[in-house]
């Protein structure tokens, strides 16, 4: 249970009966709650015009403006107070003749979502604080960026999947898997190493993508995920400024293409799209369906085998499944483990994104 701050919750009470009124406030009281009484709607929304409280405990059934519509304009006008729990904008009811205990209950339950709630807010915008300061760091340090080294690339992808808490090691696992696919498919040189960077930064453009869109814990507007795909020519735009890069850059710009030309932002189609594109649109599905994420486990690689032939021509060029079928998926398992075991090394230079709880200020 969370441990409220010192001060008092403060709990206005709206209801048209005085009696009920001054037992409630008189009871609340003795349970430590500072209490404030209406008798009305348009009472207790003066009352909160002129002062902060942490609950409104309100009648349903009053003269004028009934309870329902009352916490529909507080929750209107402060969010705060009027907890979403319920339709009507109502944390929890209690009926008439009432219980004490059970209005006790239902209090404390109340402000402990809003306490919660509270500590959510108040944990993503130290986040989104600390992403921006992460933002400027690599947008430094690609403006400083000629010749792009291991090192300086490696700490670079490991701070954009810090951003998003992404999986360990996501993007050099990602670049290793597409690395060793490429060579099946008899790339070599250094045509094979621009496939490499593509992968690691393939999701550089995010950089660009708002923060409160990029790192939002629900489903996206089509407004939002319209801004999210943005991001491959956002990314474009930053690695085709570094002349070591622009390989890489083309790669970045046709990552979510389709083999069946229904992907994004130009709709490639087949052969149009670059073959390290094709060959990392593989190796990406092939580290989202075998690692672990907070709403499913990882599956095996033989399961990722079967989900990537069964789109072959569809999402991936049959040509690269081909090839991918032929390699064991124990030498995948070995790429995973090789990266999970020294991928922690290159952010050691990156701020990290932790979080500690914290308390809601006083208001």
């Amino acid at each position: 249970m969370r441990v409220f701050r010192d001060a008092k919750p403060r709990v206005l009470i709206v209801d048209d009966e005085d009696a009920v009124r001054t037992l409630l406030s008189e009871f609340l009281g003795s349970r430590g709650f500072e209490t404030a009484q209406a008798a009305n709607a348009e009472e207790a929304l003066e009352a909160l015009s002129r002062q902060p409280f942490d609950l409104a405990l309100s009648d349903i059934q009053m003269p004028g403006r009934n309870g329902i519509s009352l916490l529909a304009e507080i929750r209107r006008r402060r969010p705060e107070v009027a907890v979403n729990a319920m339709k009507t904008g109502a944390s929890d009811y209690v009926l008439k003749p009432f219980n004490l205990d059970r209005v006790e209950q239902a209090v404390r339950e109340a402000l402990q979502r809003r306490a919660e709630l509270q500590e959510q807010a108040e944990q993503r915008g130290r986040l989104e604080t600390m992403v921006r300061e992460q933002t400027a760091q690599l947008r430094t340090l690609l403006a400083d960026l000629d010749e792009a080294s291991e090192n300086t690339l490696e700490a670079l992808v490991a701070a954009l999947d810090a951003r998003e808490h992404e999986t360990t090691a996501h993007s050099r696992r990602v670049a290793e898997y597409a690395v060793r696919l490429a060579e099946e498919l008899g790339v070599r040189g250094e045509a094979l190493e621009n496939i490499r960077r593509g992968a690691m930064l393939h999701d550089i453009g995010k950089i660009g993508i708002s923060d409160t869109i990029l790192l939002k814990p629900a489903r996206l507007t089509d407004a939002e995920w319209a801004e999210m795909r943005r991001h491959p020519q956002i990314g474009y735009w930053i690695l085709n400024g570094i002349e070591s890069l622009r390989p890489a850059a083309e790669i970045v710009l046709a990552h979510h293409e389709r083999f069946d030309g229904r992907g994004y932002p130009r709709g490639l189609k087949g052969e149009e799209i670059p073959l390290g594109a094709r060959v990392f649109s593989v190796a990406d599905t092939l580290d989202a369906i075998t690692s672990d994420r907070p709403y499913q486990r990882g599956h095996s690689f033989e399961s990722a085998r079967q989900e990537i032939a069964l789109n072959a021509g569809r999402q991936f060029d049959p040509a690269v499944v081909d090839r991918f079928l032929r390699i064991p998926p124990r030498l995948w398992e070995e790429i995973r483990e090789k990266t999970l075991s020294d991928g922690g090394h290159a952010a050691e230079n990156i701020p990290p994104l932790i979080l500690e709880p914290c308390r809601p200020d006083n208001q």
